[in-house]
C-alpha cells in the first residue's frame, strides 16, 4: 500500500519539500498506525530541511513531529492497555514522519482528541504541550504565584506556555517582535508583553518586577540573551533553554548564578526515550487535557495547508509573521 508523503529531496530552501509517495509503515510493537488527517509544523522541521537537526537513530527521515487522526491498526492487547479502540481519534508526539498520509506512533505518546477540538487543532497540540509541561512545570519547577518570562510569546511554544502557565496560576510576561503580537499574548491572557524591538527586555522586566525579577524563563534564543536572562532572574530562579535561534555561546555573569542560587538548564525533547514521553503524555492527559475540555487553553492555529503547500507553510514560519500554530492537512479534518 503507498501513501502520498512530503520529501526533503536536499538540504536548502523550503522549495526543496516535494510530494513523494512512500510505502505505508508497519507498526511494530507497541506502535500505532495512524491515518493522518492533519499534520502540525514546528522550528525543528525548519531545522532539518536546512541540514542544522539530523534525524535521531531509527527515525523517518520524512519531517513532522505532530499527527492527528484515526487509530487505523495496532496490536488489539496494546490498544486494550491503553484504552484505544481501532477507528479512535488520537493526537500524537512522533519523532519523525509527520507529513505522510500515514505514520506510526509509540502507544505512550499518543493520546485521545479533547472533546470539542477538530483535528487540525488537535495536530497543534502535542508537540509545544509536551515541550512546555517538560520543561517548565518539570524542569524549572513553576509553582503557582510565580512569575514565568517567555521569549517569542507569540510562537507556537508561546501561547501555548502562556495559557497553560496562566491556567495553572502564574504571573506572565512574553517578549515579542511587534505591537500586534504583543496584543495577541495579552489576549490569550499574559500579564504584561514587551515589544523586544522598541524596549530593552532586561530593563522592563526590572521594572515590570519592582526590580524582584522573575522565577522562571522559558528561552529560545539562547546567544547573547543568556547575559541579559541571568540579570532577570530572582533569587532562586531558574532559565531553561529549549532553543539557540540566537547562537550557542554565551558569556554570563558566573558570580549573578553564586549569589542568586540559579539554575540554567535545557533540554530538547525529539531524542528522549519512549519511558520519558509517556510520563510526560500521562501528566497531560492527568493536568492539561481538563483545561483544554474547559476552554481555558485554546489551540491557537494562525494558518493551515494543504500538505502539498508545505514549502509555504515552511515559507511562512521562515518569516516570523505568524501568531500561533501553522498545521498541514491531509483531505478532511
Amino acid at each position: 500500500m503507498i501513501m502520498k508523503v512530503i520529501e526533503i529531496t536536499a538540504y536548502g530552501a523550503p522549495d526543496v519539500l516535494r510530494l513523494g509517495e512512500r510505502p505505508v509503515p508497519v507498526p511494530g510493537v507497541g506502535e500505532l498506525l495512524i491515518r493522518v488527517s492533519a499534520s502540525g509544523v514546528n522550528r525543528p522541521d525548519v531545522l532539518q530541511r536546512t541540514g542544522n537537526y539530523p534525524v535521531p537513530p531509527g527515525a523517518s527521515d520524512i519531517p513532522g513531529l505532530e499527527v492527528a487522526g484515526v487509530i487505523e491498526r495496532g496490536d488489539a492487547r496494546e490498544l486494550a492497555r491503553a484504552g484505544f479502540k481501532l477507528g479512535e481519534r488520537v493526537c500524537a508526539l512522533v519523532t519523525g514522519g509527520g507529513y505522510a498520509e500515514f505514520c506510526v506512533a509509540p502507544v505512550g505518546q499518543c493520546l485521545p482528541v479533547p472533546q470539542g477540538l477538530s483535528d487540525i487543532e488537535a495536530a497543534s497540540l502535542p508537540e509545544t504541550l509536551f515541550t512546555v509541561w517538560s520543561n517548565v512545570f518539570e524542569r524549572a519547577q513553576l509553582q503557582s504565584g510565580e512569575t514565568l518570562l517567555i521569549q517569542g510569546g507569540s510562537s507556537g511554544i508561546g501561547v501555548t506556555a502562556i495559557q497553560m502557565a496562566k491556567a495553572l496560576g502564574s504571573r506572565v510576561i512574553v517578549t515579542a517582535g511587534s505591537d500586534a503580537k504583543c496584543a495577541a499574548c495579552l489576549a490569550l491572557g499574559a500579564d504584561h508583553a514587551i515589544n523586544y524591538k522598541t524596549h530593552d527586555f532586561q530593563d522592563e522586566v526590572k521594572r515590570l518586577t519592582g526590580g524582584q525579577g522573575v522565577n522562571v524563563i522559558l528561552d529560545m534564543v539562547a546567544g547573547s540573551y543568556v547575559a541579559k536572562e541571568i540579570e532577570c532572574l530572582s533569587e532562586d530562579g531558574r532559565l531553561v533553554i529549549i532553543a539557540v535561534q540566537g547562537g550557542v555561546k554565551s558569556e554570563i555573569n558566573a558570580g549573578l548564578v553564586l549569589r542568586r542560587r540559579l539554575t540554567v538548564t535545557g533540554s530538547t525533547l525529539r531524542a528522549r526515550p519512549l519511558v520519558f514521553k509517556s510520563a510526560i503524555a500521562q501528566a497531560l492527559l492527568k493536568n492539561v487535557w481538563p483545561l483544554i475540555e474547559s476552554g481555558r487553553i485554546k489551540p491557537v492555529i494562525h494558518s493551515t495547508f494543504a500538505a502539498q503547500d508545505a514549502s509555504k507553510a515552511h515559507a511562512l514560519m521562515e518569516s516570523n509573521l505568524h501568531v500561533g500554530k501553522i498545521v498541514l492537512t491531509w483531505g478532511v479534518a
